[in-house]
């Protein structure tokens, strides 16, 4: 189950059995790194906003990776390398850091499955892919969906799904597909300025080399995915993996049967999908029209 988020796993806690149970959102990795963060910091006589000043993140961001709820980003890393003398510590330590704070359990599988992919295929009928988010997205959508949260909690939860999109970057690259429903570029989630900045960012990643984008149409009645959202990975050893996920959980689906289900589904969506070059034409009409 995720607080305020209705993809990828971001989340505190999970369902098991009838029961909820809190899901811890560190690890001691990075517990540790940002002790010796805090204390190199304090070290060097500065204070916690004198830092964030120094390395570009907000007190909150640096509050949050000092008490390990938080995995910090390369530019992080590299930033408070520079702004503490550049002993290296950080930048040799940074690799050995768990990579699931934030992430619920039942995600956990999932996410990890992801960083050694060689293909990953995403179809959504809820809202915008994690992967294709922007900040001010992501944080719209997390303080959209109760409970109510905190500024602290809303901040780990978004850097928690924005940290996956260093997947983008990865060498050698992933081949990634991404199928999304006409309204949920129609929705105004956040406001104009919120989805002119989402509409331009899926218009970048829609010409990346290695991202196929398209739009399901909102008039289509012979439909794939009534079934809802789902997700396919390919693994290295070219073995494929499904995902579900609903609002109270999510299911890793390795049964080579089922799977084979997801795929069929998949392909027919895409089939049924406009192209590539036509979903950009979509983006870019909804885009001048805001």
């Amino acid at each position: 189950m995720a607080y305020g988020n209705t993809d990828d796993g971001v989340a505190e806690t999970t369902t098991r059995g009838a029961g909820v149970c809190t899901e811890p959102s560190t690890s001691d990795s990075l517990r540790t790194f940002g002790a010796f963060l805090h204390a190199l910091r304090e070290h060097a006589g500065l204070s916690r906003e004198e830092f964030a000043d120094l390395v570009g993140f907000s007190k909150h961001t640096v509050a949050s990776i000092e008490q390990g709820r938080r995995m910090p980003d390369r530019d992080f890393v590299e930033r408070a390398e520079k702004a503490l003398g550049n002993t290296g510590a950080l930048r040799r330590a940074a690799p050995h850091l768990s990579r699931q704070a934030g992430l619920a359990s039942w995600f956990r599988q999932w996410a990890r499955l992801e960083t050694q992919a060689v293909t990953l295929w995403t179809y959504e009928c809820r809202v915008i892919p994690g992967l294709l988010q922007t900040e001010r997205y992501a944080r719209a959508v997390t303080e959209s969906v109760p409970p109510v949260k905190d500024e602290e909690r809303v901040a780990e939860q978004v850097a928690a799904r924005l940290e996956r999109q260093h997947l983008f970057e990865r060498r050698p690259p992933i081949a990634f597909s991404f199928i999304i429903e006409q309204a949920l570029v129609e929705r105004g989630t956040g406001g104009p300025d919120v989805m002119r900045e989402l509409l331009d960012h899926l218009l970048e990643r829609s010409v990346q080399f290695n991202v196929e984008l398209q739009i399901m149409p909102r008039y289509q009645p012979d439909h794939a995915g009534f079934d809802g959202p789902l997700r396919l990975l390919e693994a290295q050893d070219n073995r494929w993996f499904g995902y579900a996920e609903g609002q109270r959980g999510g299911m890793l689906v390795s049964d080579p049967k089922e799977v084979s289900i997801m795929l069929q589904r998949y392909a027919r969506l895409r089939s049924q999908a406009l192209n590539s070059e036509d979903s950009r034409g979509l983006l870019k009409r909804l885009r001048g029209a805001l």
